[in-house]
């Protein structure tokens, strides 16, 4: 039995000509024009360095720099110096400053995220924290899932997973409700914490000497060779569908609060059948903020734990982290990293290769090698409408149609990614149609390491671990706070603007 391998994605823009899309060609044919009219008045001194312009022009629009074009490279770069500037890309925290607030108090794109209760559920009458983010005008919900993990699965079990994966993101887009879901995973070297309690708990104090030797050795041994992961699911919801479906749960915060919740149930049953979960946990307001707080700091995690131990024996104990203190005490977004409190972190995008990915590919991207790192990745699945997705197929159909007949006129031979990118626009409509839907998977992997290393040597250990996974990284320079939230910090903030979208 073959592996089976995704490979049919493709580029959302499909170029004309050379690769070029329609805006692009329009451009060069603008910087071109002085040329022909100085060729047409016989000026060739003109035509001398009218050919220079238009070849600074074309290194301008047909080049990219390292997956971004000169023009996106040039905006990034003016809006973040003027951040830097202006401060804006600098953050010190209200409790830092003296000030007594209740509310969440995060850094950059996050200060517009606010969490609220969701209604009771359950025996245990559980109120799920429903993440409102205000300048995306989204709403989002965060599960913790356990998985056992692919490593394992034979090929049969893997193709079981992936028609899984399929059937979620499928159920998503017949809800049309769905934007985009989210899963991140964190991958730590393990800090023994829990097994230090347990056996606080249990080692009796009238065993041998070498029985606890031995056994405190053994623990220390296993905590030194394993690596503990949390993984997230984040379901992402726009306003204006949640509001439209809260009609039928009533009017305001309670019925959008409703839909969530029915809407969250229809999603867990498809990770628990088909992806198989063990468990999916959706996250109070508490448990939020301290996944965010373990986010921003990773070492205070083992804390956590030990607060978390005692409060089970003494329910006065205070184990939960509030809001005003779940993000930084202050932070910092440079060119390359980012900083946060004693840790500075670096992401890069992880782009697809052409050759496809094999489901479980981008497992050594999440092993630490070293105490006190930490590696996250994000993977997400936007979803795009049904109706957007039948325009785009057709506008693509008929790229790939022109593409071939300039090709054909041009006497110009196609080359194999080219033939092989017009083979799957082809393939596109006849998938549609069956009723899969049409997302815009993505992939985004960060480390973070305290402040005493070195960030470069961990980047460029992450750069490694990606392309020994089959694919390419692609450093997310001048954005490295925009990364870091969205692959560290469960809050449902994406990559991409949705909104086109839909």
């Amino acid at each position: 039995m073959s592996v089976a391998v995704y490979g049919e994605f493709q580029k959302d823009k499909s170029g004309l000509f050379f690769g070029l899309t329609g805006p692009k060609l329009a451009g060069l044919f603008v910087a071109l024009m002085p040329c022909l009219l100085a060729v047409s008045r016989s000026d060739w001194g003109a035509v001398g360095w009218t050919l220079v312009l238009f070849a600074a022009a074309a290194l301008v629009i047909a080049v990219p720099i390292r997956g971004r074009s000169s023009i996106n490279w040039l905006a990034t770069f003016v809006a973040h110096s003027a951040g830097s500037a202006s401060k804006l890309t600098e953050f010190r925290s209200k409790a830092m400053e003296g000030e007594n607030i209740e509310e969440a108090d995060l850094p950059g794109l996050l200060k517009q995220v606010k969490v609220h209760d969701g209604p009771p559920e359950g025996p245990q009458q559980r109120r799920v924290g429903i993440i409102q983010n205000h300048a995306n005008l989204t709403w989002a919900a965060t599960a913790a899932i356990t998985f056992p993990g692919i490593k394992l699965a034979d090929v049969a079990e893997r193709a079981l997973l992936a028609d899984g994966l399929r059937d979620l993101l499928n159920a998503a887009a017949r809800t049309e409700m769905v934007e985009e879901i989210l899963f991140i995973v964190r991958s730590v070297p393990d800090d023994g914490e829990e097994r230090h309690q347990y056996l606080l708990e249990h080692l009796s104090a009238a065993a041998p000497a070498q029985a606890r030797h031995v056994t405190e050795g053994l623990a220390q041994i296993v905590s030194q060779a394993s690596v503990q992961t949390e993984a997230f699911c984040t379901v992402t919801v726009s306003e204006a569908a949640l509001k439209k479906n809260a009609k039928h749960f009533g009017k305001g915060m309670a019925g959008r609060m409703s839909a969530m919740v029915m809407l969250l149930a229809e999603m867990e049953t498809k990770l628990r059948s088909g992806l198989q979960m063990d468990t999916v946990r959706w996250l109070t307001s508490p448990e939020l903020a301290v996944a965010v707080r373990t986010g921003f700091a990773p070492g205070d995690r083992a804390q956590l734990v030990a607060a978390g131990v005692a409060k089970s024996k003494d329910p006065k104990v205070n184990a939960d982290v509030p809001w005003p203190m779940a993000g930084p005490s202050g932070a910092h977004s440079a060119a390359r990293h980012y900083e946060h409190d004693a840790w500075w972190s670096s992401s890069d995008v992880i782009r697809l290769p052409g050759k496809g990915a094999v489901m479980g590919a981008l497992a050594p991207v999440l092993m630490p090698q070293e105490a006190g790192e930490r590696r996250s990745l994000l993977v997400g699945y936007p979803i795009m409408s049904f109706d957007k997705a039948q325009k785009l197929t057709r506008k693509k159909e008929a790229t790939a149609d022109m593409a071939e007949a300039i090709n054909e006129k041009m006497g110009r031979k196609m080359r194999a990614s080219e033939r092989k990118q017009v083979g799957r626009t082809r393939r596109l409509d006849e998938k549609l149609d069956s009723g899969n839907a049409m997302v815009r998977p993505y992939a985004l992997a960060t480390v973070t390491v305290p402040r005493t290393m070195s960030i470069a040597e961990f980047s460029q250990r992450l750069h490694a671990s990606i392309r020994n996974s089959g694919f390419a990284p692609l450093p997310v320079d001048l954005s490295q706070d925009h990364a870091f939230f969205a692959s560290v910090v469960p809050l449902g903030l994406s990559l991409v603007n949705t909104k086109k979208l839909n």
